[in-house]
């Protein structure tokens, strides 16, 4: 199974059109959050589900703050991060993951891209695709209980 994960698109809409075009065929796509909006257009355009997380700068008020997908064997927790804190370290983060007994946690926030591993988690920032930043995407692959992760420039 492989996902597209995106996050901080902050209005830039051709940019999450570009990532899903770069990333082939997936089988779902997660935005992490500064976006909904964004998400909600690939949704309406592509005629596919996108499951989406509030970001911090996202008002809508229906967005949950953060998802726990069961994708076969696996568990993701998909989150933006603010609440977490992430931008001052991801010990909040990991602490989150554990508790939800996750494999894979995603979040945003930080605008820079990761590919991490913490007690048995995998941990993944796809990074911003903000207009006028060096935007990312990342693609996650999932086998059975493990996955793994890569990203890609816009």
């Amino acid at each position: 199974m492989r996902l597209l994960v995106i996050s901080d698109s902050h209005g830039n809409y051709a940019h999450a059109f570009r990532a899903h075009q770069m990333a082939g065929d997936v089988d779902g796509i997660i935005h992490l959050g500064d976006g909904s909006e964004d998400a909600r257009m690939l949704e309406e355009v592509l005629g596919v589900t996108v499951h989406k997380v509030a970001g911090n700068c996202d008002f809508d008020r229906g967005l949950p703050a953060e998802l726990t997908l069961e994708l076969g064997e696996c568990r993701i927790l998909a989150t933006h991060g603010n609440r977490e804190r992430v931008k001052s370290g991801l010990k909040e983060l990991i602490g989150k993951g554990i508790e939800a007994k996750a494999s894979v946690v995603l979040y945003g926030h930080t605008h820079l891209p990761a590919v991490e591993a913490a007690q048995g988690m995998l941990l993944v920032n796809p990074g911003p695709l903000k207009e006028g930043l060096a935007g990312s995407f990342a693609i996650v692959t999932i086998h059975g209980a493990t996955a793994s992760a890569k990203l890609y420039p816009i």
